[in-house]
């Protein structure tokens, strides 16, 4: 994401580069893209129904799926793609670094309806990293109305600035980021009422923290796993602590 002003390696502005063209996507010519994508469409229908013969007949009844997907837009990290899920498997909600507000409604309709609808037993924030979406929060440019968006993730990185500012390398710096990212939105989605309710009414429910890696298509697990209220900020400061180093006293108080 926002690759066209972003650096993907040590995540600069591109000041003088143009965003990359539509050229470097392999797919057709744009006058054709709509009849291709239709065509493609029959085929994998045609497919799907050969495989597993009513499956569509048995989707049209309605879902059940036991997962909820909390991901980033980035078009290079389909969710049910990178975990071999199909149709009806896994509940999605996506947007812009996989972030969340208390403000989000969109979010937030979406995780009660998965919650209390549902009854999903798993929700997973799953974050990848060379997120464009934290180069942008870690950067000093001005984007509109996405700095509004990524405000908190600013925040986040203020609050734990010198600890990620001891990883020199740029890249490093960013990838941490995007872990750090994907924590703070567990902890959000589990201070909700609408999951703490749940656990509360003793629902099965298991928040997850993952991130995936664009170069090989490898998820990493963050090991954050909650289940309950109480297990919600001792886990965020565990794992939180294993990602970056302690920060140090300072020295005009010792």
């Amino acid at each position: 994401m926002l690759s066209g002003i972003f650096h993907p390696k040590n995540g600069k502005a591109k000041e003088d580069q143009p965003t990359p063209v539509a050229a470097e996507v392999t797919t057709p010519a744009s006058p054709q893209l709509l009849g291709h994508l239709l065509d493609a469409n029959k085929a994998w229908a045609k497919q799907k129904q050969a495989e597993n013969p009513g499956l569509f007949e048995t989707l049209a009844q309605g879902q059940a799926p036991e997962i909820m997907y909390i991901g980033c837009s980035d078009s290079r990290v389909p969710p049910t793609e990178i975990v071999g899920l199909g149709p009806g498997d896994m509940f999605v909600h996506r947007n812009i670094a996989n972030t969340f507000t208390t403000s989000d409604l969109n979010l937030l309709s979406v995780l009660q309806y998965a919650v209390e609808a549902l009854k999903v037993k798993h929700i997973v924030v799953c974050g990848h990293y060379n997120c464009g979406g934290v180069h942008a929060a870690l950067s000093d440019q001005q984007l509109g109305l996405l700095d509004n968006w990524l405000q908190p993730i600013k925040d986040f990185y203020m609050e734990h600035r010198r600890r990620v500012e001891a990883v020199k390398d740029p890249k490093e710096k960013v990838d941490l980021m995007c872990e750090l990212n994907v924590l703070r939105t567990v902890r959000g989605v589990c201070h909700t009422n609408i999951v703490r309710n749940a656990w509360k009414k003793g629902q099965d429910l298991t928040v997850h923290a993952w991130v995936y890696r664009l170069s090989d298509g490898q998820i990493r697990d963050l090991k954050m796993d909650v289940s309950s209220s109480e297990q919600v900020d001792p886990t965020f400061e565990q794992v939180l602590s294993s990602r970056i180093k302690p920060a140090y006293i300072d020295e005009q108080k010792a």
